[in-house]
């Protein structure tokens, strides 16, 4: 089953670092930033998850949780975060099932091979477990502040509607 806006997102279950385990109703009640990336310790994975810690408290403040996916294994999340010191967890997609429920995983053409990647995307769900936004094939500077606002907006929609 695909993934729509303004929809719930289909069963999942995953598990991130600290022994944290995720799925799609493990956090009801909150906005969820799903972010998927290519690969621990990797230069433009790794500003995207410093950027993530730099506004951390920014997100916590509106409410949100944040999970960085990728398919690396534990080991590797377990030294990715604890190197860049992040305070969010790190999700183990080593089957690849959230990243093709999510359908980041992509052909790419690296050093002229083509390779199977994953498309650096961010999902947005939120409080009702409904999928709010998503950012796919992004850039990564400005992003996490595009993706603030908009955690920013369904508060402050949520809070007008109530």
């Amino acid at each position: 089953m695909a993934i729509v806006v303004n929809k719930p997102l289909p069963e999942f279950e995953a598990n991130a670092t600290n022994g944290v385990k995720v799925s799609n109703h493990s956090h009801s009640g909150q906005p969820v930033v799903l972010y998927f990336y290519p690969k621990d310790n990797t230069p433009g994975c790794t500003t995207e998850a410093m950027q993530f810690r730099d506004k951390f408290k920014d997100f916590t403040k509106a409410g949100a949780v944040i999970f960085g996916v990728s398919r690396d294994n534990m080991k590797s999340h377990d030294l990715f975060k604890e190197k860049l010191e992040l305070p969010f967890e790190l999700i183990a997609d080593t089957e690849e099932k959230m990243c093709h429920m999510f359908g980041v995983v992509k052909n790419k053409i690296m050093y002229g091979k083509k390779v199977k990647g994953i498309e650096r995307s961010t999902f947005l769900v939120g409080a009702d477990g409904l999928l709010k936004q998503e950012w796919r094939g992004l850039k990564v500077p400005g992003h996490v502040d595009e993706v603030l606002k908009a955690v920013k907006a369904i508060k402050k929609a949520a809070v007008t509607t109530v």
